[in-house]
């Protein structure tokens, strides 16, 4: 029974993480597995219609989410998002989603504070033994909270801290397997520094670095050998803005990121051989695998994401987004296009994204039809 639940939860993963297309079964497939990877969810509309691009883009509320540094830069003083994501729609499921709310206040012209909060709601999953008898049903979801700190340290340059507390709750007590479940809880950190690059008529080319959710390992049981890493990630990303004339600009913007696990020991058939691998796999400490990720046997060109996108801007009011996302067919093989619009006000900003289906039958891509909601208040000059 044990191993049936571990089951589910592997699937209830692969379903969050997992996207574009089949891969054939002649293809070698070792997908880098972690725990709470909602973490990894694009939350905001904006990135994402430009392919979830967003470390080195011009500042706004939710770059805590993508870049905490960037919000030494940002216009208002005070600000609020507020964002929506119904989840993997095009399998027919209608009661996952993720919600996320963003926030900062700038405490004089070199530092501000700021705080997002991300929850994902899993929906309803029946529980089943392996001859087909419900045995609970459960509604599981994961939050995370996290405030930061930024600091310009010059004129174009800015560093930004911020400490998260997760809390993932998939499975709690007893569901007759003999085994007592609990939600999982951990620590993690973000550093990151922003360069803006821009020119007084806001052209020239800005870039950043993000080390994100380093932190604990989390567990669901008691077994502390029984834990799973979070996925720490290191982005870069560099962003050139164009302006047309007075009121027309456009931007450009790359990143690439990598998530700071190793990949899992591929199975050999040899049951000692594979649990030996696994028990040191799962042993290693958080540090560690940071460092291992560069060093783990895998092709590590394989490892990266690239998340390309464009914005075109009229007189800063209304907007037009599209962008691509990549990812290589051995470590989920997520590759789609998106779109995305948006206007300004004063007081607030509406964005608005897509992503573009593609793929048909079994190979249709469980994301398409990704629809993200934001909306940001201003307060204050």
């Amino acid at each position: 029974m044990q191993i049936y639940l571990k089951k589910i939860s592997l699937l209830l993963v692969v379903c969050i993480t997992s996207t574009a297309g089949v891969v054939a079964q002649t293809d070698s497939i070792n997908i880098i597995s972690t725990a709470v990877p909602f973490l990894r969810i694009s939350p905001d509309a904006r990135a994402g219609g430009m392919g979830d691009a967003a470390i080195a883009t011009s500042p706004e509320t939710n770059a805590p989410f993508w870049n905490l540094s960037k919000i030494a830069f940002a216009k208002k003083k005070t600000s609020i998002a507020v964002n929506y994501t119904p989840w993997l729609r095009d399998l027919g499921l209608t009661d996952v989603y993720l919600a996320s709310m963003a926030g900062y206040h700038k405490l004089d012209e070199n530092s501000a504070i700021s705080s997002s909060l991300r929850f994902f709601s899993l929906g309803n999953i029946q529980l089943t033994d392996f001859s087909g008898n419900v045995l609970n049903n459960i509604r599981p979801s994961e939050f995370s909270i996290d405030a930061g700190y930024t600091r310009l340290i010059n004129s174009k340059m800015s560093v930004a801290v911020a400490l998260r507390y997760i809390n993932s709750r998939l499975v709690v007590g007893d569901v007759g397997t003999g085994v007592v479940y609990r939600a999982g809880n951990a620590m993690a950190g973000d550093v990151s520094i922003f360069y803006n690059g821009l020119n007084k008529d806001g052209r020239g080319l800005s870039w950043g670095v993000v080390l994100s959710n380093l932190g604990t390992k989390i567990g669901y049981t008691n077994d502390s050998r029984n834990k799973d890493y979070l996925p720490a990630n290191l982005g870069i990303g560099m962003a050139y803005a164009a302006p047309i004339d007075e009121v027309n600009k456009i931007s450009f913007a790359l990143d690439v990121n990598k998530l700071l696990v190793p990949v899992t020991p591929s199975v050999t058939g040899d049951y000692t051989k594979d649990s030996a691998n696994l028990a040191e796999y799962r042993s290693s400490s958080v540090v560690s695998s940071w460092f291992k990720s560069f060093n783990d046997g895998s092709n590590q060109v394989n490892n990266f994401q690239l998340s390309m996108g464009t914005e075109y801007s009229y007189d800063d009011k209304f907007f037009l987004r599209a962008g691509y996302f990549y990812e290589n067919k051995s470590r989920g093989n997520r590759r789609y296009f998106s779109a995305g619009a948006g206007f300004n006000l004063d007081f607030m900003n509406v964005n608005i994204s897509y992503l573009i289906p593609s793929g048909a039958g079994v190979n249709r891509n469980p994301l398409s039809n990704t629809l993200r909601l934001g909306v940001i208040f201003n307060i204050g000059e």
